[in-house]
């Protein structure tokens, strides 16, 4: 709990720092390029495609005929952009997690290293390649588990829990090996993730909520296009900034654990070096005679 509490308040502290909100720029150009991109390829035939769908149910087209005599038949208009922006947010979440892993997490493992680990050596246990393929195989997982969840979307309490826990699972997935990818052997990497496990997930699932939270900005802006077109980037920045917190956060705390870790194997060592030469001596003593004490 100290290791959870402690590291969560640094990575608050550092998420002010110019450095990282500058670090925060090139993953947000990017991903407002891959959106205004997917916008402006694919917005309107997604709106026509929703709208289709819609009006393919009769319970739905009564309930629109109901909201039009009651005067708010407009909400349509705001409800199928809503449901788009919706659709789209998972791949917007996945894309910013693994841009923020791609060009901020090795610079953030850098700078948090070198003002609190200095002393922490780097054993490389998992290079660029590595962490690329884990990302990837922890992200197909993730993506089918979304698609297998979605019918149990329909029961009102899942549809709170099974997205964040599940874009909780990858975010821990991807952030915990990033974090200790540099500094890390394999085998120390495992105890750490074996030991830490739940606490691990804990926080890749708070990071998961606080990653819904600029929901609530496209909700803001899907109804009104030129606010949609200001809205658009900082809901984007806002998932930057938060996955640049869960990165901090995951890099405090797994190397604080590796250090502990590290500490711990350095004191049984110690320990066991020194009976060693007791036991020596013990055996030394229980030798039987030399030829000449004998005599």
């Amino acid at each position: 709990m100290n290791l959870f509490l402690d590291s969560f308040w640094r990575a608050v502290v550092y998420c002010v720092r110019p450095r990282v909100i500058l670090l925060s720029l090139l993953p947000l150009l990017l991903m407002v390029v891959f959106a205004m991109g997917l916008g402006y390829f694919f917005w309107d035939a997604a709106l026509d495609q929703v709208r289709l769908w819609l009006d393919a149910f009769t319970y739905i087209n009564m309930v629109w005929q109901w909201l039009e005599s009651v005067g708010v038949g407009n909400l349509k208009a705001v409800l199928v952009p809503l449901l788009v922006v919706f659709a789209v947010t998972p791949l917007i979440v996945v894309v910013s997690l693994l841009a923020v892993a791609l060009l901020m997490t090795p610079a953030l493992v850098k700078l948090v290293a070198r003002n609190r680990f200095a002393d922490l050596q780097a054993k490389n246990g998992a290079g660029l390649g590595a962490s690329l393929l884990w990302a990837l195989v922890s992200t197909l997982l993730a993506t089918l588990a979304m698609l297998v969840s979605v019918p149990l979307w329909l029961v009102p309490p899942l549809v709170l829990l099974l997205p964040p826990l599940i874009w909780g699972w990858l975010t821990y997935r991807v952030m915990a090996f990033d974090a200790l990818a540099q500094h890390a052997s394999k085998e120390e990497r495992q105890i750490v993730f074996q030991r830490h496990g739940s606490w691990l997930l804990l926080m890749g699932v708070i990071s998961g909520y606080l990653g819904a939270s600029p929901s609530v900005v496209w909700a803001m802006g899907a109804g009104f296009a030129p606010a949609f077109i200001i809205l658009v980037p900082l809901a984007i920045w806002i998932y930057t900034l938060v996955f640049a917190f869960a990165s901090l956060w995951f890099t405090h705390y797994c190397l604080g654990a590796l250090q502990a870790l590290r500490a711990e194997t350095a004191a049984s060592a110690a320990a066991a070096s020194m009976q060693r030469p007791s036991s020596v001596a013990v055996l030394q003593d229980a030798s039987p005679p030399s030829p000449k004490e004998a005599l």
